[in-house]
């Protein structure tokens, strides 16, 4: 492998960015292997992507050591980038529209019709939140006005503490985060399109248990109401049409993910039934050898900053470790 490198090949591109992507930049610049971040350009269908990740739509970040006074997440995002660029990380503003992984070295087009060959590749776009789609939904989340995504990222908050909070969706996520939030809030109400839930059994019996948590069955939240900071949802009846007002001082959209592996298709990387990358046991290494994987793009799980940094590491000694093997330094 060694003997085929030029001056044009890279030796490893990292696709996004986000704290997988950076911090895998950090430890692979420091490791001399001056790598490439491709960081995307913003969009906003079918939902609002930013370069940085889903950290670009969070105001306050109180769970990330290091930070005891809490950090925005665009601050966080620029404070990592800056460090990945401090040791020598290259970045361009460019998508990834496909990768062929079938000839050494990889060939990535990109948005601006550019090729980028380079020896190994760490995948690091991550995954976007299934929004609502109600009118000032966005708007809110951005600014910090009451609209969440993570309960576990922002639950917790002064802004939600001793306060009546809602919760959209009614899987084993949707009761996850109000097993969460009944913790901090006086009361949380579940709000579902249907009359039963889709979480397991075991999930649905440990929600229902709680004293503080009701259900609004058969609704669907048409428009978030309030102007700097939610007051309250538009529900209507999804068998009557019937519209009624909820008064609540927080919404959390628990409706899933959607990883980024569309540029993926035909590439040949194995992605599991909902679209994540998966991964060998234990490591970031995908089905490909030379490409490797770290963040909320391979973690249905967790989907947490911290965790997210923890795999762009692991993916960044991966390959340089992979990389070294084939006389690549």
């Amino acid at each position: 492998m060694a003997s085929e490198a030029n001056d044009s090949t890279e030796r490893v591109v990292i696709i996004g960015s986000g704290p997988a992507g950076w911090t895998a930049a950090i430890y692979a610049a420091r490791a001399n292997l001056s790598p490439l971040v491709l960081i995307g350009v913003p969009a906003t269908d079918p939902a609002p992507v930013l370069p940085g990740g889903q950290l670009m739509l969070t105001t306050e970040v109180e769970n990330y050591p290091g930070f005891p006074e809490g950090v925005t997440g665009p601050k966080m995002m620029a404070d990592f980038q800056a460090q990945a660029e401090r040791f020598g990380t290259r970045v361009v503003g460019e998508d990834v529209l496909s990768c062929d992984f079938s000839r050494r070295p990889f060939v990535l087009k990109t948005s601006e019709g550019r090729e980028v060959r380079t020896r190994s590749v760490i995948i690091a776009t991550g995954a976007v939140a299934n929004w609502i789609g109600a009118p000032n939904e966005l708007r809110l989340a951005r600014s910090g006005g009451g609209v969440s995504a993570c309960a576990v990222c922002d639950g917790a908050l002064p802004i939600y503490r001793k306060k009546h909070l809602a919760v959209v969706g009614g899987g084993d996520t949707a009761m996850e985060e109000a097993a969460y939030l009944s913790k901090f809030a006086s009361q949380v109400t579940v709000i579902h399109r249907r009359g039963e839930l889709r979480a397991s059994r075991t999930m649905q019996d440990r929600v229902r248990a709680l004293p503080n948590v009701d259900f609004r069955w058969h609704s669907k939240v048409v428009d978030v109401l309030g102007a700097d900071r939610i007051e309250g949802v538009l529900l209507e009846d999804a068998r009557t049409g019937e519209r009624s007002r909820l008064d609540v001082a927080g919404l959390f959209v628990a409706i899933g993910h959607s990883p980024a592996t569309r540029f993926l298709a035909g590439s040949g990387v194995e992605l599991d039934d909902k679209g994540y990358v998966m991964l060998r046991t234990r490591s970031s290494r995908t089905n490909i050898e030379g490409v490797f994987a770290a963040g909320d793009v391979a973690d249905p799980t967790y989907r947490q900053a911290v965790t997210a940094a923890g795999m762009g590491c692991a993916a960044a000694i991966d390959c340089e470790r992979w990389l070294a093997e084939h006389g690549v330094h």
